[in-house]
């Protein structure tokens, strides 16, 4: 039986970046400028904290809300929009949904390997995205593991290595910000 694949993550991603510019913006505009974006920023992510090298948040609500965490490979800043992103996510149609989004461009049909200490997570991948076939593996290494290495398929690919001190802290909080669901 063939996994239901996971919709493309690139809007994602995008969310992502938004959720932290968005949150600072009306602090940091002046007052005639903040009224407006903070009636776009209500429709926008907001994050639950920060937790560790990881981020919550949780975007929509009622019935639709879309809870996440996700940080940045070593030596990317999670703040600044840029780099790769290894995310959990909890939607409607799913829980434990794992994700690196923002990666290499991955050959047609070419899987990958997510490792946590003496844990391999198989990955299928989709363009410049891959994502767990079992999320809920992934889940339980990364809250017993301290970092995840992505070894990319391709000669040349080099490896990401994501830090997991704080995941289990946020995979609590975007879970019990969608637990009325």
């Amino acid at each position: 039986m063939q996994p239901r694949p996971i919709p493309r993550l690139r809007p994602f991603a995008a969310l992502i970046a938004a959720a932290t510019v968005l949150t600072l913006a009306p602090a940091l505009a002046p007052p005639a400028v903040a009224a407006p974006r903070r009636a776009a920023a209500a429709a926008a992510p907001r994050e639950l904290g920060r937790f560790g090298h990881w981020i919550a948040a949780v975007h929509g609500g009622g019935r639709d809300m879309m809870c996440y965490a996700f940080t940045r490979a070593d030596g990317q800043d999670p703040a600044t929009g840029t780099g790769p992103v290894l995310s959990v996510t909890d939607r409607p149609t799913g829980r434990d949904q794992v994700a690196v989004s923002g990666g290499p461009a991955y050959p047609k049909g070419v899987g990958a390997m997510l490792q946590v200490g003496s844990a391999a997570i198989d990955l299928y991948t989709s363009g410049h995205d891959a994502f767990a076939r079992n999320g809920h593996q992934a889940v339980v290494a990364f809250q017993r593991g301290a970092t995840a290495v992505l070894r990319p398929p391709g000669r040349g690919a080099h490896p990401m290595t994501f830090s997991l001190v704080g995941f289990t802290d946020a995979h609590a909080a975007m879970t019990k910000a969608c637990a009325h669901r």
